[in-house]
């Protein structure tokens, strides 16, 4: 089981000058229940070496299990401060890919050729593609068979009152979840900060943070 995992080389909120990247739960998590699944796991990023760390998803009240034991593994720490370049990987190296969230991957991975094409890559080689909470939002220039790969499948994101709550909805290029909508998915979601994930054929999504556990879980399910 070979899972490629790729995170957001992006750093800057907007205009806002405040600093974004991926969100350090929605990596960690995954990546140990991937870890434990056995799986062989690696990482990149559109500029290669350490991506960004959304400072926010460090915060003392967005702390989770798996963040506490990153910071305990040297080994984990040091693999991701050497993402390979997006560039330089290929889906048929990969049973799987999965895309960490923050809102970082909204500026980079969503415009991304070289994202959009190992998606496609991906699913159309009958492989699984999973994203939680902002990263569906890499999945709006991606097609299947000429249509968005979203349209028609049940899928789920960051919804638009969790971009209202965090206020950086009219900081963010595009709200997931219109965009979603937008392109013919079938938007579904749960309560605010609820873990919720969708499975749809070979296409698995997480609304938030509390999904990114959910999601990989139901990607290794897959894939056994």
């Amino acid at each position: 089981m070979k899972i490629l995992m790729v995170l957001t080389s992006h750093d800057q909120l907007g205009d806002t000058g405040k600093l974004t990247g991926f969100w350090l739960e929605e990596f960690a998590a995954p990546y140990y229940v991937f870890k434990d699944a056995g799986a062989e796991i690696t990482l990149a990023s559109p500029k290669g070496g350490q991506p960004p760390i959304d400072p926010k998803s460090d915060e003392p009240g967005n702390q989770a299990d798996a963040m506490t034991r990153f910071k305990k593994d040297p080994a984990a720490q040091r693999v991701l401060a050497n993402t390979v370049k997006l560039s330089d990987v290929t889906a048929d190296s990969y049973d799987a890919v999965f895309y960490p969230g923050g809102h970082g991957p909204l500026w980079d991975l969503a415009e991304d050729p070289a994202s959009i094409a190992l998606i496609e890559a991906f699913y159309n080689a009958g492989k699984p593609v999973a994203a939680v909470c902002h990263a569906p939002g890499v999945l709006h220039r991606v097609t299947s068979q000429g249509q968005p790969i979203v349209k028609g499948k049940r899928v789920t994101g960051f919804t638009n009152s969790e971009e209202e709550a965090v206020q950086l909805a009219n900081v963010v290029p595009f709200l997931v979840e219109d965009e979603l909508k937008r392109l013919g998915g079938r938007y579904e979601r749960a309560a605010d900060w609820q873990s919720f994930a969708i499975v749809d054929g070979r296409l698995i999504t997480g609304q938030n943070p509390a999904s990114s556990t959910a999601a990989a879980q139901e990607l290794v399910k897959l894939l056994r």
